[in-house]
This record gives structure tokens, sequence and C-alpha cells, in this order.
């Protein structure tokens, strides 16, 4: 399909439901005919990771499970493959891996553009705007004015609300938004609204600025003040965007701890944007630091609290994670707290090589609170549900490496979408190791461990095309969170993106690349020395565009 024809198509969307009346066979026609139309195989196009089929895409917003479906609602303009005016894409998944574009959700109206906020099951229909039988699903945004920022007014961004009684097909924007007006600060955005069962009332973390603010309603449409955390601690590069504020147990023990994630842009450790976070207690109004961890903040040069000399606890070290939230409403019997972040980067994100598309999402991950040397810390693991697009499983043989192997050669597998699992311990004069990841382009990725930093890496220098930003090039460091010999790890590769889960998903790192030609060679690289490989698995994954493996 040409660029004209699938303006054209999403034309269509627009006009048939630009007042979010029209009905829902018209709307999924609409998008049908445009998804069927898309190749799902031009360059640079992730296989198993989530994207827009055309446009442009950032935050994930509005993730909630209902009625058996993971919704996924995004920053997406559909005129552009540059940021614009945002509107609410819609996609759905049985699975978090498998999913289903749905029409465009909300639109912007009078009162703004659509920006970031999260979504959530009204079971006790608080709101009154569904029934007992029938409880709502309430979807909370920001409003952002541009006319009203251009004039030079301070309170161009509120909070508003739409409800959906159709599992989130069609949904009505509440009469009287917005429902909390700005109190006169330019940054006021991003609510992620929570049920609060201790204190029978919903809590919204909302990013104010350089800190956080949690407001509380009975109905969610009524709102209260209860106080403000942060802008003392943590790292403060930039403005604080898209919070989180989850309950985690302490994985191996009795223990319970609140994690408050802020997204940050600028101000990450490796430049640009990233996602750090607090552990501590919430009371129904205030967050509290635990001690341990605010110690650990403010530790200096700690390499638990620093990289490249930035301060923060983050929950991805990589370049290309950003705005990360969890999914509400996930089954108790489930447990998991499950997170999704975009891969991105604010620094070149409008930029990068892709045309008819632009961003993708990480994949989905799975989160745990775990005890480490350096205290309680987040650790991320691909959710188990990525087993639905496995393929072909190859073992590696247990050896001992001296100078390098070719794993791709060893294991016959020609791919670039894979999952890699490896197990390596090096010997007392080799302690810094690599996975090289190339092309027969000369281009390449590297993925290891700097024995003198202390510190995982990933090395894009020469990863192929980085023309279009001088800040995307380079080599980006994360600390190493575990004092065993043995180090593990998972490395998630998709054809323009790795994501490294070192030591059990405590320590993540995500980084995008473009290059000429897939990278479907795979080396394990000890430059000194020899180095143990106790174990190594690589799986295959499908491509979720494959025939028979779309969700139906």
């Amino acid at each position: 399909m040409n660029k004209l024809s699938v303006m054209i198509a999403l034309g269509a969307v627009l006009s048939s439901c630009g007042t979010n009346q029209a009905t829902v066979e018209n709307q999924d026609e609409a998008m049908n005919n445009i998804t069927a139309s898309v190749a799902f195989n031009e360059p640079h196009r992730p296989q198993f990771h989530f994207t827009p089929p055309t446009g442009w895409m950032n935050d994930p917003n509005g993730m909630v499970y209902h009625n058996g479906e993971y919704h996924l609602f995004y920053q997406h303009n559909p005129d552009s493959t540059v940021w614009g005016p945002m509107h609410w894409g819609h996609a759905v998944s049985k699975d978090m891996v498998r999913w289903e574009h749905l029409p465009i959700a909300l639109y912007p109206d009078s009162l703004g553009m659509i920006f970031s906020g999260s979504a959530v099951v009204d079971t006790k229909n608080t709101s009154g705007l569904g029934t007992a039988e029938n409880p709502p699903l309430i979807a909370i945004f920001t409003y952002h004015d541009a006319e009203a920022e251009k004039a030079g007014r301070n309170d161009y961004q509120t909070q508003g609300i739409a409800y959906s009684l159709n599992n989130g097909r069609t949904w009505t924007k509440y009469r009287n938004n917005p429902v909390l007006k700005n109190p006169g600060i330019r940054d006021f955005r991003d609510p992620k609204v929570m049920w609060y069962e201790k204190g029978q009332e919903w809590i919204m973390t909302l990013a104010v600025k350089d800190h956080i603010s949690f407001y509380a309603s009975k109905n969610l449409l009524d709102w209260k003040l209860r106080s403000d955390f942060g802008a003392d601690v943590g790292a403060h590069g930039g403005v604080w965007e898209c919070p989180d504020l989850i309950k985690m147990p302490v994985k191996g023990t009795n223990e319970e701890k609140w994690v408050l994630i802020v997204n940050i842009n600028p101000g990450a450790p490796n430049g640009g944007s990233g996602t750090q976070y607090f552990v501590g207690d919430f009371n129904g109004s205030k967050f509290i630091l635990d001690p341990d961890f605010k110690a650990n903040l403010s530790a200096k040069p700690s390499i638990a609290a620093t990289v490249n000399g930035q301060e923060g606890i983050w929950l991805d070290y990589g370049r290309d994670q950003y705005a990360g939230i969890t999914w509400a409403n996930v089954p108790k019997e489930d447990g998991r707290h499950l997170f999704i972040g975009w891969m991105s980067n604010w620094d070149y994100a409008n930029v990068v090589p892709t045309e008819k598309w632009r961003s993708a999402m990480t994949v989905a991950r799975s989160l745990e609170l775990v005890n480490t040397p350096a205290g309680l810390r987040v650790a991320s693991k691909p959710v188990q549900e990525l087993q639905n697009i496995y393929h072909k499983t190859h073992v590696l043989e247990a050896q001992t490496v001296s100078g390098a192997i070719d794993i791709s050669e060893q294991l016959s597998v020609k791919s670039s979408s894979y999952d890699l699992s490896l197990e390596v311990e090096p010997d007392a004069s080799q302690k810094s190791f690599a996975v090289e990841l190339s092309n027969s382009r000369n281009q390449q990725v590297l993925i290891g461990y700097d024995a003198d930093r202390g510190q995982y890496y990933i090395n894009r220098k020469k990863a192929g095309e980085h023309s279009f930003s001088d800040k995307f090039s380079g080599i980006q460091y994360a600390p190493r969170f575990s004092k065993d010999k043995l180090f593990s790890l998972r490395l998630v590769v998709d054809v323009a993106s790795v994501e490294l889960f070192a030591d059990e998903g405590r320590t993540v790192m995500t980084s995008i690349f473009f290059p000429d030609e897939e990278f479907t060679k795979i080396r394990l690289i000890a430059d000194k020395g020899q180095l143990k490989l106790s174990s190594g698995k690589l799986t295959e994954l499908k491509s979720i565009y494959a025939s028979g493996n779309q969700q139906e």
C-alpha cells in the first residue's frame, strides 16, 4: 500500500469514529482493511515486538486486563511517522505477544490532545458510569491544550476520563471533563490510577514537573491532593513523566514493599529518556522511601547507584526503554506484575530510519522485587507467554572458549529473531567477554561485560545506520547486581533490537539498531584467557505475522 492509500484508509477510520459514535462493525472493517494491506516484512520491522500498522507511536497507555484480554493503548499520530496530534491507538491480546489491532480509541477534541494515562475496571461502579452487572472500563488521560500552551498559559494540561461498556471497543468521554483541573503547573500529566483496597478509594499517581503528586477519589470523578514525593531524591536531569505505583512481595520472604516507577526525560544514565524507580511504603496518603534504598541512592561513587556519574536506580539501563508501566486488573490468581515500555529514546525517536511506521514496544515483562548485594532491586523477565511463538530449540554443548566460538555455526542457525540463554564463567585472567551479533557487511552489536568497570555494556558503534542522529552510536553501560562467578545472560533478539536480561533479570538493557542486513551471525568472544561456557540454549522465535500465528 502506498502512502496515499494509507492516508485515505486512515482518513476513513478518522471520519467513521471521530465522534466515538460509529458502529463497531464499521470501525473493525476500516481497521482490518489497513492491517491487511500493510507489509510487515519491510526493513527493520520487528517480527515479535508490537508495532503500529502505520504512523507514529510512543508511550504505552491504559494497559488493563479485562474479560480475557490484555488491552494496550498507545500514544499515536495516525497521520505521520513523527510526533504530532496525540490519539490513543488500541490493540488487544490474549497473551501479550500476538496482537489484534483495533480502531483508534480516543481522539483529540476541544479540550486538547490525548496524552498519556491509564485504565481501570471500575468493578464496583463507583463512578456510576456503568452498572453493577456491566461495570465500566475507565480510561484516565491527560488533555493537552496546545492553543493554551501557545498563548503562554501554564494550566494547559488537565486530566479527563472516558468510559466503555463494550470491552473497550467504543469510548464515551465524560460530559464534565476535566475531572482534575490544573493549579497552574506546566507539566501536570500522565495519571496512573489504582484501587487502594485498605482505604476503599482510588489513588492517582501523577507526574508534576520534578515530583510525583498523589490524589485520592471515591468515584474517579472528584479528586483531592494527598501528598507530594520526590523533589529531593533520585535523578532530576529532566521532567518526570509516566509514573506507576505498585505493591510487590519481596521474593522469598513474607515482606511487601511499594515500588514507585518514574520515567524521566532527559536524565537517564546513558543519555536521553529512561525509567527509574523507588522502593518504600505507601499508607494511602504518602509514599515513604525505604531508608536503605535512600542511602543507596545517595552513595557516591557506588556502582550500585551510579552509571556514567548519573544517580538513580533504573529499571532498564539501556538506551531504548521508556515510559514503561504495568497492566491493571491482572487476576489475583495470576499474581504477576506485568510491564511493557516504549522501545526508543527521545534523543532520536522522530528520525530513526523507518518509513511507514515508527517505534515498537519492548517485550512484555514480569517484574519481581528481589534482594541483591546492593539492596532491594526490581528484576525483569520476559513473560512466559513468549513461549507461544517458540520454534526450534538448539542446545550448545558445554565447552571452554579460547578467543571465540561461532554459536550460529555450531548450532546451524541462521535467524535474526531468537531467545538466547548462556551461562558463562571467566577464568582468573579472563573476566571480560561479549556476545557479538553481526552480518556479512561487518556490522555488529556487542553485548558483554567489562571487568575493568564492573559493568555490563551494549556497543552499537558499528551496528549499521546511525547518521540520522549523533546521539545514537556509542556504548551503553549498566551495573551488575550480583557477585556470583557464574554470569547468567538472556538475550531476546529481534531484527532491530536486543534486550539483555542478566543475572536473572537483575540487570536489564534494551537497545535498538538498524543494520543494512539482518544480524544472523552469533559469536561468544573471550579476548584474553579462557571462558567456560557451562550451558547455552537458543530458541528461534516465529514471526507474529506468520500464517496461523496471528491472534484470532
